[in-house]
């Protein structure tokens, strides 16, 4: 499946490489890949719906032809939902939809509570924990704890000269075990392992994980919030919001879920069975049937 790319330079001077398809003039959906992959992960979406939407997905910073600064500053939260925001102004587009997965989800969040209503008409979320539940389960739920430790790996500079020689795909395999190559497309895999050869690719993806100011606690502290604990604040989320859950989800339990309708309304969920976390490509057509029934309600 081709996806044609075109060069667009933000505001605020970062460049992505970015898919625009569907009519000029039809509603906005602007789809946010996660970790560790590209626009790709939404190729089946993009396809289904770029008949009446104008579907965007962009190479987010820090990932393959798109800017990659190297400093860990450049990937604070502000600013990689900054760079939605400005994609929008470039392409002439007021309102949107946004819609995102794993990373792309978190982004998504941040787009979506920041935006409400005078930018971000709905919001697609797909296997991405919402900001206020999340850093709570990493210190409660042994599950999750557990789960999330390949983040203290991510952020350990120590593994930087490992990563400089062997790649991010052999750094991957060594330390994600939420990984299971043999769920993907071979020829998908191909494009993901050429990718992960880019060593300034490398660096750029893994500083989303070391500018985020979230604590991962180690599984022998104590499970129990700490004195000092203050849960981030965030608003409610009060446009109409679909969250779509694979349930097998080795990175993201879903315990994720406790609690998401008291901090969006009106919220839609849509559990997705005997998957795991790359749900659009996995259950790509669970996924399209969640956001037809969404978007045309």
């Amino acid at each position: 499946m081709q996806l044609d790319q075109k060069r667009v330079k933000l505001a605020n001077g970062i460049e992505l490489d970015v898919v625009d398809e569907g009519p000029r003039d039809g509603e906005a959906l602007i789809f946010l890949h996660g970790f560790p992959e590209n626009h790709r992960t939404w190729r089946h979406q993009i396809a289904h719906f770029s008949d009446r939407f104008r579907c965007i997905a962009p190479d987010q910073r820090g990932y393959r032809g798109s800017s990659k600064p190297q400093e860990v500053e450049a990937y604070t939260p502000d600013k990689i939902i900054g760079d939605v925001f400005l994609l929008a102004d470039a392409l002439g587009i007021g309102t949107f939809t946004v819609v995102g997965h794993d990373w792309g989800g978190a982004i998504a969040w941040g787009v979506a509570l920041g935006g409400q209503h005078a930018r971000v008409t709905r919001a697609v979320i797909a296997n991405a924990p919402h900001p206020a539940i999340f850093p709570k389960l990493l210190y409660t739920n042994r599950h999750q704890r557990e789960a999330s430790q390949y983040m203290r790996a991510f952020r350990d500079r120590a593994n930087d000269a490992f990563i400089r020689e062997h790649g991010l795909g052999a750094f991957l395999e060594k330390e994600a075990k939420w990984d299971n190559p043999s769920t993907s497309d071979p020829e998908e895999r191909a494009i993901l392992e050429k990718d992960y050869e880019n060593r300034e690719a490398a660096f750029g993806m893994l500083n989303y994980y070391r500018a985020t100011p979230m604590a991962v606690p180690a599984m022998d502290e104590p499970f129990e919030l700490p004195a000092d604990f203050a849960a981030p604040e965030v608003p409610k989320l009060t446009i109409p919001t679909l969250v779509i859950w694979a349930m097998d989800d080795l990175a993201l339990p879903p315990e994720n879920l406790d609690g998401l309708d008291e901090v969006i309304d009106p919220l839609t969920l849509v559990k997705v069975p005997d998957c795991g976390h790359f749900v659009p490509w996995e259950a790509p057509q669970a996924v399209i049937a969640a956001m037809e029934a969404f978007l045309e309600g």
